[in-house]
């Protein structure tokens, strides 16, 4: 199979439209091509492309910064002497400045498949900025390692952020070049949009059910390790919310879950005696870890390690945002008054006024389902199970495989 950027140096006339036209760059360290070549120094080598500015997003286009909200800055790429804008630094949306440099924008971001992970965010606002200067806009698609299942609450009106983009669940079973188009028909977006789409593509096929098994991993961050975070992350990432470590410090964050202060055999027991169901298509381990830095920093943690790959990965029935989801709400019935959730003065990606993990979740229904001794696993599907639903047929018009 090819992906996008493999495509676009194949094809020739794939490019012939760009002829003339001065060339800009959105990446990050696993934007290379399928011989690990960067898609930077690839199409520099081009002749008939005019580089003539770069992109990175959050983490920076060299994946340099190691945790969230650490910002990137400007600088002059040394090898092709060409501005690179960070859109995570004194700005998120480009300024007028950085659109000046470009006639044609191509976005080959390596995405995780989960609202929250800030590439999507990133392509909306460059969508936006585009409309508005008439500029042009191509992906270069990349496959979704989560594969097409949908998962989660829908963000609801008035927690939008740099984690929520728009009104849709947690894990939304879309490339991104899928999910651009999804945004400019939702946003109304009047934007030159197109996507070089993969060739021979099985977002479904096994056994990587959404990664290509042939294709190496690049870290798109520096804690997305492998495929088993990028299936566990739609659920995982609320750690972010929690006081729980998420296993960043570890090798393998964003993986497993746990803290100085719980009995993760006795947490793992409890979450198959609320919701075994929700447990299928995975395997969870006790596990203990030591972070070397973030929450917990030099002290031995007893986590749960979430294993959703070889033998014990079932695509089909996987549910990483349900299944975190009850490993908060086993910790909450085992210690009613655990100290769960981190305060408003966390302002998780700069935002105000809510709870990080309702950031997260776009809405405060989950923590409130976790926080409500009587909730069921029922109550939580009742919420959840009528917006995926309308997600997928929401989305039905954006696939393009």
């Amino acid at each position: 199979m090819q992906f996008g950027i493999d495509r676009f140096l194949a094809d020739p006339s794939l490019r012939k439209p760009l002829e003339g036209k001065r060339v800009a760059l959105c990446a990050h360290p696993a934007s290379v091509t399928a011989d690990l070549v960067h898609s930077l120094d690839a199409l520099a080598a081009l002749d008939d492309i005019t580089l003539a500015a770069a992109f990175g997003p959050q983490h920076g286009i060299k994946g340099d910064k190691q945790d969230n909200m650490v910002e990137s800055d400007d600088f002059i790429d040394p090898v092709h002497n060409i501005p690179v804008f960070s859109l995570y630094g004194e700005v998120r949306r480009p300024t007028a400045a950085m659109m000046e440099p470009w006639d044609v924008l191509l976005v080959d971001l390596q995405d995780l498949g989960c609202r929250i992970y800030t590439f999507i965010t990133t392509l909306l606002y460059l969508l936006e900025a585009a409309a508005k200067h008439g500029k042009q806009v191509i992906v270069l698609d990349r496959p979704n390692p989560a594969g097409r299942p949908v998962e989660g609450t829908t963000l609801v009106p008035g927690y939008e952020s740099f984690v929520g983009a728009g009104p849709m669940p947690m894990r939304h079973g879309l490339t991104l070049g899928e999910m651009g188009h999804w945004f400019v028909k939702h946003f109304d977006l009047d934007v030159d949009y197109s996507v070089i789409a993969m060739e021979g593509y099985a977002i479904e096929g096994a056994p990587g059910f959404g990664w290509p098994t042939e294709r190496l991993w690049i870290n798109p961050s520096p804690n997305a390790p492998n495929v088993n975070m990028a299936r566990a992350y739609a659920g995982t990432v609320m750690l972010e919310g929690a006081t729980l470590s998420e296993g960043r410090g570890t090798t393998r964050p964003l993986e497993l879950f746990g803290a100085p202060d719980i009995e993760a055999r006795a947490v793992i027991r409890t979450m198959h005696e609320l919701a075994p169901h929700w447990l299928e298509g995975c395997v969870l381990r006790e596990t203990w870890f030591e972070p070397t830095f973030h929450k917990h920093v030099g002290q031995l943690c007893h986590g749960v390690h979430i294993h959703a790959e070889g033998k014990f990965y079932d695509h089909e029935v996987f549910k990483p945002w349900r299944l975190q989801a009850l490993g908060f709400k086993a910790i909450r019935t085992i210690f009613p008054g655990y100290h769960l959730w981190r305060g408003e003065e966390f302002k998780y990606e700069y935002t105000e006024g809510h709870l990080a993990i309702d950031v997260i979740n776009g809405g405060p229904a989950l923590r409130e389902w976790v926080d409500d001794r009587q909730a069921t696993a029922a109550d939580l599907d009742a919420l959840a199970t009528p917006d995926e639903r309308a997600w997928r047929e929401e989305r039905s018009s954006s696939l393009l495989y």
